[in-house]
């Protein structure tokens, strides 16, 4: 009896062990190459519309853009229309554009970011521009360029496992600065939407990882806390992941404060949870960077090699799987 205990107790422990690790971490595998120069491409054609604030052509042009380039790579997209409020009252219209990979594949792996760009730029010492929308080439597009990357990557070599990737809108339509109130609801409205409306009933995933902001010369991605919080095994594996692929320069152990972003409804209000990859920096005062929230998040601080750091970690966590 007392051997029959011991060896229920042992299975017991295995069996909480293996619930606590998301990655299978098979070895020996073959995990396709992340093109960054196709990533750079991505993140430039977004650019190049202009501003993606909602309720603009820009915006509109873009969407266009994002949608035809996922049906391309032969994912099965799914467009998510709402109006949602502003935190001035505004009505914005939305779009989430919602692509599926490998759909016979029951279980799955969620990756996004957010395609639209700030409507101002309230981080502008320069008084005269802070009231014209940002071009976003980090903030917004650098994510999405990495994705639509992944998602090419894919449709050529499909992994054992299902992935959607979703663009959230309006991630980025919160109060100005300068006005000194933070309503976090304000922020995030196209995941708060999706959150609370899957696009499929009862949709989940094994997890989540939002990318955002990976695309400047020499980022530096610390683990965040919300990350640690909802999904520490997933962070720590991610992170050893991209260590083992030598880019541990960018994949660095120190911890960061938590921030708010998508990942955080993602986890709390869709039950997935989520880790963020994305560049915060503890001891600068702004904490994204000086280009953050200003005219100088253009083209010219994309980094080829930040966007394959990032790209090709993802990509091995899922052909890990």
């Amino acid at each position: 009896m007392k051997k029959l205990t011991i060896l229920f107790i042992f299975i017991l422990l295995l069996l909480n062990i293996s619930c606590d690790i998301p990655l299978n971490n098979k070895k020996n595998i073959e995990t396709p190459e992340f093109n960054p120069d196709s990533a750079y491409k991505f993140i430039e054609a977004q650019v190049m519309f202009g501003p993606r604030v909602p309720n603009t052509q820009a915006h509109e042009n873009c969407y266009k853009y994002l949608k035809n380039k996922l049906e391309s790579y032969n994912a099965n997209v799914i467009i998510q229309n709402a109006t949602v409020e502003k935190y001035n009252g505004d009505k914005l219209n939305i779009k989430n554009i919602i692509a599926q990979l490998n759909i016979e594949k029951k279980e799955r792996i969620l990756l996004f970011s957010h395609w639209d760009t700030r409507f101002l730029a309230d981080e502008c010492s320069d008084t005269n521009l802070i009231y014209r929308p940002i071009d976003g080439a980090n903030d917004g597009a650098s994510g999405v360029g990495v994705l639509l990357e992944i998602a090419r990557v894919i449709s050529n070599s499909p992994p054992e496992i299902g992935i959607d990737i979703i663009f959230f809108d309006a991630e980025d339509q919160g109060e100005p600065s300068f006005l000194d109130i933070m309503n976090e609801r304000a922020w995030c409205l196209g995941a708060q939407y999706w959150a609370n409306n899957l696009h499929t009933p009862n949709y989940t995933a094994k997890y989540g990882i939002c990318i955002d902001m990976v695309g400047k010369k020499n980022a530096k991605f610390t683990k965040e806390d919300n990350s640690r919080h909802y999904a520490g095994y997933l962070t720590k594996e991610i992170w050893k992941i991209g260590q083992e692929l030598g880019y541990g320069n960018y994949f660095q152990n120190d911890l960061s404060k938590g921030i708010f972003h998508d990942h955080i409804f993602v986890s709390q209000e869709a039950n997935i949870k989520s880790i963020i990859i994305i560049e915060y920096h503890k001891d600068n005062p702004k904490g994204y960077g000086n280009f953050w929230h200003t005219h100088q998040d253009t083209m010219d601080i994309i980094d080829k090699n930040s966007l394959k750091a990032v790209g090709q970690t993802v990509l091995e966590a899922i052909y890990r799987e």
